[in-house]
């Protein structure tokens, strides 16, 4: 089986000294390609560490990441910048759009990062736009837009250059339950037709059931799968 992720030994500490905080202790993480896979478990237990350091925007002290097929401590800081940019997208929980921007221009931002001249990239904003069922929000502000319809634009510009691997930070916590199952249906639509890989940081169990796999960490390590009953009575 073909693996989008695999961690091996991976550790990461922030500070010096007495300050010296260890966020992850010796990752051992498997993902294969095509999958969603959640990470949950206690806050500071090193989830939002572990997915940054996959994401390239972190880089680990010790151990192996591959991420599709590229070593990343093996990359030059600037060579992981276009690797980023090509190969993964990010959805966050404070939905991080420009203010500046209209929905459209917001989800076209990526294309222009890689290259693509404006006119065509908020084209196809507008078109990802539709996607996600908001054709008629495309030249409004993100402070004309609520909550769950700037986490639909979020998400149209995580999904515009089809990135191999897309990496959310509590996508769904500050939407109600039925703009929440909307975003993961989206999402879950791209694995099923992109093959994309999806690797989710979570406290909301009313998404627990989207997930191919949910993986229990805590104190900075891998504790193993979570099963179907630990499912039924987790506490988050």
């Amino acid at each position: 089986m073909q693996h989008a992720v695999q961690c091996k030994g991976v550790t990461k500490s922030f500070g010096l000294g007495e300050r010296r905080a260890i966020a992850l202790r010796g990752i051992a993480l498997e993902v294969p390609r095509g999958q969603m896979l959640m990470l949950v478990g206690p806050s500071g237990c090193g989830k939002t560490t572990l997915i940054s350091v996959i994401a390239g925007t972190l880089r680990h002290d010790e151990g192996e990441c591959i991420v599709l097929g590229e070593n990343l401590k093996e990359m030059t800081m600037n060579r992981q910048v276009e690797w980023r940019g090509v190969n993964i997208g990010f959805v966050f929980q404070q939905f991080n759009l420009i203010p500046q921007l209209t929905a459209a221009e917001n989800v076209a931002v990526p294309l222009m990062i890689l290259g693509e001249m404006p006119r065509v990239a908020i084209a196809r904003g507008a078109e990802m736009l539709e996607r996600v069922g908001l054709s008629n929000k495309a030249d409004s502000l993100p402070a004309e837009l609520s909550g769950g319809q700037q986490q639909r634009v979020a998400v149209a510009r995580a999904l515009i250059h089809r990135p191999s691997l897309i990496v959310c930070d509590e996508p769904t916590s500050a939407l109600d339950a039925q703009t929440g199952r909307m975003v993961m249906g989206i999402l879950r639509e791209m694995v099923h037709q992109e093959g994309t890989t999806l690797l989710i940081v979570t406290h909301d169990a009313r998404i627990f059931s989207y997930a191919d796999a949910i993986v229990r960490m805590n104190d900075g390590i891998v504790e193993g799968m979570v099963t179907e009953q630990e499912l039924e009575n987790y506490e988050h």
